[in-house]
């Protein structure tokens, strides 16, 4: 039996794209209290299913795939800009393909015009109405209004039109911006992309007797599993280890360990890598928001995805790449690394700034690690002393020492100099991700 958030996840899934939806009428078509109503609307919204909009509402769009982040909904473009919507709301949930800039003379612009594409223009209500007759949507730039007639023309067309305060330069990089920020999200990897389904995964139920391990262990000749209650909720694991000694007769809730572990698909992978590498685990179960079972992940996918993503070409570039990009190893000793501060490594007064600095001296004892094939670090712990401002333009000298290295952590001293001064110093502690 489905619990009451599951069931106004199903409703909510069911509505027609671009359907309005509010709290009051969720809780009282479902007879479910206005909390627990506002819950789920709160968990589709963060599943991609619903879009809550100032001065509009939440409404049902459609769920993209990753690959897509690069094409945005008119709702997350009227999101992006603070705008509002003058006319054509019933067409907000539609993707757009591509962005016109109106800067151009009239039969120019609509050359470029397309169905499926967003006019970006001042108050030019005819290239409002040309570009409405096209199939495109429009957004009004500097604050602008538009005619009656063209709000009513929207509506029938079901294209948003559009109004935001910002002009059109600065529209056009705050949408590249969200686009750019989309495409960095994209590529973290997560759970989600490589877990084995429920359908396909392998699990005992708690009533079960120990002689179903066996059956299941002949069957795949995996040691851990799931456990889960009647209604399908992971309740523990059970491993190889907690059979030892106990006869086959024996219920599983018995010898189980409760409480296990669990990641939820949205989970990223650098975290349950994190997790399972620390914790010692080979299987981790997947779950939803109540708990359900749907899927597992073991600790062998987890490293070989990682391994893949280091293969992966970088489409968006976030500060980490940049400091990496930025760090290059002594061509006499390959465990020596230099710098070049550039302008984005820098704070408001010109100096390096502090999360740089500190990110230069993870990345080089990162690289270290791999020169001496150690793997890869997480960092558990780092102190840090700045010793000198460092100034825009310095070519720093990071010299990274291996103090103490285990087999799923390493101690390391790190030294930074500007020249001959040192300039920071640093004392890291690591997990060890072996990939």
């Amino acid at each position: 039996m489905a619990t009451k958030h599951e069931q106004i996840l199903q409703h909510i899934l069911s509505l027609e794209i671009g359907h309005k939806i509010s709290v009051r009428q969720i809780a009282k078509s479902l007879n479910v209290s206005e909390g627990t109503a506002y819950r789920a609307i709160k968990d589709a919204e963060n599943q991609g299913i619903v879009s809550t909009i100032e001065r509009v509402g939440t409404i049902r769009i459609e769920r993209k795939e990753k690959e897509n982040f690069e094409r945005l909904t008119y709702a997350e473009v009227i999101k992006i800009v603070d705008g509002q919507v003058l006319g054509g709301r019933k067409g907000l949930h539609k993707t757009l393909n591509k962005f016109v800039i109106g800067a151009m003379q009239l039969e120019a612009m609509m050359r470029y015009t397309e169905a499926s594409s967003l006019l970006i223009v001042g108050n030019r209500v005819k290239a409002h109405e040309l570009a409405l007759n096209e199939g495109a949507a429009v957004l009004i730039t500097g604050g602008f209004d538009t005619n009656d007639d063209i709000k009513r023309l929207a509506d029938d067309k079901q294209l948003p039109i559009m109004s935001t305060s910002y002009d059109t330069f600065t529209v056009a990089a705050m949408i590249n911006r969200a686009i750019y920020d989309q495409m960095i999200k994209k590529e973290i990897v997560s759970v989600g992309d490589i877990y084995t389904p429920y359908n396909e995964s392998l699990y005992l139920y708690a009533k079960d007797k120990l002689e179903r391990w066996y059956e299941l262990n002949e069957q795949s000749a995996h040691t851990r599993y799931p456990v889960v209650d009647t209604k399908e909720r992971v309740a523990g694991m059970i491993t190889s280890r907690d059979l030892i000694g106990k006869d086959k007769n024996v219920l599983v809730e018995k010898i189980m360990t409760r409480n296990p572990i669990t990641v939820q698909k949205k989970t990223s992978l650098a975290y349950a890598a994190h997790i399972m590498v620390w914790e010692g685990i080979e299987l981790v179960p997947v779950v939803d928001t109540s708990y359900k079972l749907i899927g597992v992940v073991s600790r062998q996918d987890v490293l070989k995805a990682l391994q893949q993503t280091q293969r992966q070409p970088q489409t968006g570039e976030t500060i980490d790449d940049i400091v990496a990009s930025n760090l290059v190893p002594a061509e006499e000793d390959q465990t020596v690394f230099h710098a070049h501060v550039t302008p984005q490594m820098t704070n408001q007064l010109g100096t390096l700034s502090n999360g740089v600095f500190t990110a230069l001296m993870t990345e080089a004892s990162s690289q270290l690690l791999r020169h001496y094939k150690k793997g890869d670090l997480v960092v558990e712990n780092l102190t840090v002393y700045y010793l000198k401002p460092v100034q825009i333009d310095s070519n720093l000298i990071i010299q990274p020492k291996l103090m103490e290295a285990g087999r799923i952590y390493a101690k390391m001293d790190v030294e930074v100099f500007n020249g001959k001064k040192m300039v920071g110093k640093g004392l890291l502690m690591a997990q060890l991700i072996d990939r």
